[in-house]
């Protein structure tokens, strides 16, 4: 279930006027009442402060805000209000600032009522805040233009959602079931690193406790997941037994992840043996978990579950998805991976399967195949460079229908075509860094993750515009 974003609305108003024009307030505080209006019929959840004109009364808003949960601050210039009354305690939150720039009164000129100066002079008091917020190294964004005959509070929303994300992102909190794939390097970064500069935290699955969250074959919970699955997937081919162990390792799977209180999952498959006490691999509860919300990704990297578990949170049709081949020919790329893709993406019911795999030492897994279904995408993914530095790499275009024979009928597949020349897109993507793992979501949405790069203090590359 998605969480509705959290913003301080903070109004900014003069001292000097409540003592020399108290009249005035009224409809200050109608404005103000009106933006907050306007923001939580868009679907976001408004915490309000009274006006503030002094350092005190900021200093209290921003606190509240804090503490209650804010996943940024909106500012709302009222009339001039003298940077220094709110300067300091902005650039010291940890919530990022968006500045809205707008007036009551949509039009100035020289016909309007020269009194309409005290309500619609807030720009300079914007100006101010600005010049100070650089100068004390506080990054803000800011949206300007008539509250209601201009699109600044869709403007202004979208900066909203982007720090929802990112204050998702930087509360993920990752199970890792086995070490990273040995000798795959790009998603690998040092845990305390992601933390410090992602905000992700990870944690090492102890597989004694998964042995013990391991219902038996015969436990209610295993038999009605097994009756679920029929209504949800295509099961008419799966052996029962195989589906009884994957499901018993598929509850283990879940129960551990909320028992932690985990927002995702990454699982090496090569770290199921004889050893590690778990029948099979849960590539099933993977598939479900991205269903339901749960960051995953595979071979254990966390930095790519984490962004999964991000998108998700907001649009649901978002996969964890590989690069696999190049179709030089038909100028797309064809995407795969064991046995993970999110059924609310394929194009039609995802069928069960169960395959020996001869790189798995434990019992072949039930999982679901599909294909992923046509429509307008973008690929996903967050790049580690040097010294810390992420590139968040968006790549906006297809996922193609076929006709005819499909010789990978018991497999994940789908065949991703981007806006661009095939060739420019693999130079470039390769250039940036792009690792070859990714997130897909079936949303067209380059501005949103822009945004949202912006908000984490990432490059952000966008290929085929």
């Amino acid at each position: 279930m998605n969480i509705k974003p959290k913003v301080g609305l903070l109004g900014l108003y003069l001292d000097l006027y409540d003592r020399v024009s108290p009249e005035s307030r009224s409809r200050m505080d109608s404005f103000y009442k009106q933006i907050s209006d306007e923001l939580t019929h868009r679907g976001i959840d408004i915490l309000n402060s009274p006006l503030c004109r002094l350092r005190g009364e900021v200093s209290a808003a921003v606190d509240k805000f804090e503490s209650n949960g804010a996943e940024a601050i909106v500012t709302l210039h009222l009339a001039y209000s003298p940077s220094l009354e709110s300067a300091e305690s902005l650039a010291g939150s940890r919530l990022p600032v968006i500045v809205l720039d707008t007036t009551p009164t949509y039009s100035f000129d020289c016909a309007q009522d020269p009194a309409e100066i005290m309500y619609n002079h807030g720009i300079h008091g914007v100006q101010d805040l600005c010049n100070m917020l650089i100068r004390l190294n506080k990054r803000f964004r800011v949206e300007a233009g008539h509250w209601e005959k201009s699109d600044v509070l869709t403007r202004v929303s979208a900066w909203i959602q982007a720090a929802h994300m990112a204050n998702t992102m930087r509360n993920q909190r990752i199970g890792r079931i086995g070490e990273p794939f040995r000798g795959m390097g790009d998603f690998q970064i040092e845990s305390r690193i992601m933390h410090s500069r992602v905000g992700v935290e990870s944690f090492p699955a102890d597989h004694q406790l998964l042995r013990t969250l391991m219902p038996e074959a015969n436990d209610p919970a295993v038999l009605a997941e097994i009756e679920n699955d029929k209504q949800i997937f295509d099961a008419s081919g799966v052996d029962h037994d195989a589906h009884v162990i994957t499901t018993q390792v598929s509850l283990a799977v879940r129960r551990w992840i909320e028992r932690g209180g985990l927002t995702g999952f990454t699982a090496n498959f090569a770290a199921f043996d004889a050893a590690f006490g778990l029948p099979t691999v849960p590539f099933l509860e993977a598939e479900k978990a991205m269903a339901r919300g749960i960051g995953y990704a595979g071979e254990g990297d966390v930095l790519t579950a984490a962004l999964v578990g991000t998108l998700a949170s907001t649009y649901s049709e978002t996969s964890f998805t590989e690069m696999f081949c190049p179709d030089w020919e038909g100028g797309s790329v064809f995407l795969s991976h064991m046995g993970e893709i999110n059924p609310e993406v394929c194009s039609e019911k995802p069928k069960l399967t169960c395959s020996p795999m001869p790189w798995i030492e434990v019992n072949a897994p039930v999982m679901a195949v599909g294909r992923f279904k046509h429509g307008c995408v973008t690929l996903v993914n967050l790049a580690p460079g040097p010294n810390g530095a992420f590139t968040l790499i968006v790549v906006p275009g297809q996922m193609l229908s076929y006709e005819g024979e499909d010789r990978f009928a018991n497999s994940v597949r789908g065949w991703f075509k981007p806006d661009m020349e095939l060739t420019d897109f693999l130079e470039e993507y390769s250039r940036l860094g792009g690792t070859h793992h990714s997130a897909l979501v079936y949303f067209s949405f380059t501005e949103d993750l822009m945004r949202f790069a912006d908000i984490m203090e990432w490059d952000c590359a966008v290929l085929g515009e």
